[in-house]
């Protein structure tokens, strides 16, 4: 009778204390999966602020800034180019869409570079690279102010001629690659900034799990635990608190997996191919001032012409192609990547996209630019067989006029259907940044709160318990 006795007491010293031990387990892993899913959260809330707010815009304003120097570039020729002979023989249209595009661009130029200022704050580096464009667009000004000034006057061509080659120079060797190297630079960032989001949102991933499985196992042995030594099959308030918990880690898997997919369909998928396309507009409005240049300075033609062609080449990559070859060499390719277009039958900026295609009506866009870019060559064909003609107004009429069926109107054509592809990926770029905020408040207040739950009812379940032992 003695030892039953001593066996009595010492399970009733043995039992609750195993009980509280489970339970504090139980408390200590709620509590720390908890912290970690609202730690997860609140990082991938900053990612998605970094993102939205700081990577993508201050990419798509240094794309913007390179945009708006090309055109603002092209908008001069093309003031010079139909302002006739000191305003005699003036082309009055393309004369006063060319000003007033000139004075957009320059104000675009000033917003960008006022907003990659403040980006820059504390990065050393894109600090100087944006001192150094300020620097270089002031006396890029003061060149253009000038060439348009000696324009005006008659006879004030040549002048005029000289001042706009030191201006178009500047823009070549400075502010142009030094508006590329923003672009790199933002883009490098946002790239890095995406890289470590991803990592630890993985390794979060893998945490959540972990916790998430010792804590169901503490659960389970505590239930079975309360079956052993109370010949009880289940207790309520543990059943409960286990579904609880499967239920948030269950919620806070797919919280950080459709966060890191999220941010993945935004970077990769969407953002990716805005800054391909980014970079072909601005190209694209280089290699049509080239054209205006190349009408406009006849002792530079052969390096305009050059010029242009390398542009073509970034934009739609030929083997070996030549500016009278180019046409023939980007019809075969196109159809025959219209066969089979998994084959790389051409390099380029619309390669980069046709091989990044992800969203509904996204490839069909990107070949009506395609196709739209194959007229606006055809057109540049006919502007140098103008000239080589000897019929220089007819020409210069072409390339300028914005009348459907000249150049200018076809490149607006082609612009339209670029900026078609851009919308769509922007819009998703913008769908996925809030469907990534989304998760975090449909997710993850769902997912603290059932851990919280499960502590409370773990408690409650192991109440009566405890409550034999007293």
């Amino acid at each position: 009778m003695a030892a039953r006795a001593a066996l009595r007491r010492r399970l009733r010293s043995t039992v609750p204390a195993r009980l509280r031990l489970l339970r504090a387990a139980t408390v200590l892993l709620a509590l720390a999966l908890g912290a970690l899913l609202l730690a997860a959260g609140l990082a991938a809330n900053g990612t998605w602020d970094d993102v939205a707010d700081r990577d993508a815009p201050r990419t798509t304003s240094a794309a913007g800034l390179e945009l708006a120097l090309n055109d603002m570039d092209a908008q001069a020729a093309n003031i010079l180019l139909s302002s006739g002979n000191g305003g005699q023989g003036e082309l009055e249209t393309p004369h006063t869409k060319a000003v007033s595009m000139y004075g957009d661009a320059r104000r675009e130029i000033g917003h960008d570079l006022r907003t990659l200022a403040a980006a820059a704050q504390g990065d050393r580096a894109d600090e100087k690279t944006v001192e150094s464009i300020t620097d270089d667009f002031a006396e890029y000004q003061e060149l253009i102010g000038r060439a348009l000034e000696n324009d005006r006057h008659t006879g004030g061509r040549p002048d005029a001629l000289t001042d706009y080659r030191g201006a178009t120079d500047l823009l070549r060797d400075s502010l142009l690659p030094d508006a590329r190297k923003l672009v790199s630079s933002n883009d490098g960032a946002f790239d890095s900034r995406y890289t470590a989001a991803r990592s630890a949102l993985s390794a979060q991933l893998a945490a959540v799990a972990v916790l998430g499985l010792l804590l169901l196992a503490v659960l389970g042995v505590l239930q079975w635990y309360l079956a052993r030594s109370f010949r009880r099959i289940l207790n309520p308030g543990i059943l409960a608190a286990t579904v609880c918990t499967l239920i948030a880690v269950t919620l806070g898997t797919q919280l950080l997996s459709a966060s890191a997919a999220h941010l993945e369909v935004a970077r990769r998928d969407a953002f990716d191919s805005v800054v391909a396309l980014s970079r072909a507009r601005a190209i694209a409005y280089d290699a049509n001032a080239d054209e205006s240049r190349y009408l406009l300075d006849p002792q530079r033609r052969t390096r305009y012409a050059d010029s242009f062609l390398a542009k073509s080449q970034q934009l739609y990559g030929i083997r070996g192609a030549t500016l009278s070859g180019y046409d023939a060499g980007l019809a075969a390719t196109w159809r025959a990547y219209r066969t089979d277009p998994a084959h790389p039958r051409f390099t380029g900026e619309f390669r980069r996209e046709l091989d990044n295609i992800t969203f509904p009506g996204e490839r069909a866009a990107a070949e009506r630019t395609v196709d739209a870019y194959a007229v606006y060559q055809r057109d540049d064909r006919k502007i140098r067989a103008l000239l080589a003609a000897g019929r220089e107004q007819e020409a210069v009429e072409f390339c300028m006029g914005w009348e459907p069926g000249t150049s200018n109107a076809h490149f607006g054509t082609w612009m339209a259907a670029l900026d078609k592809v851009t919308d769509i990926n922007r819009a998703h770029f913008d769908e996925s940044v809030t469907a990534g905020r989304g998760e975090l408040t449909g997710r993850l207040p769902w997912a603290c709160g059932l851990l919280l739950l499960a502590v409370g009812l773990t408690g409650l379940g192991l109440r009566p318990r405890l409550a034999e032992f007293r």
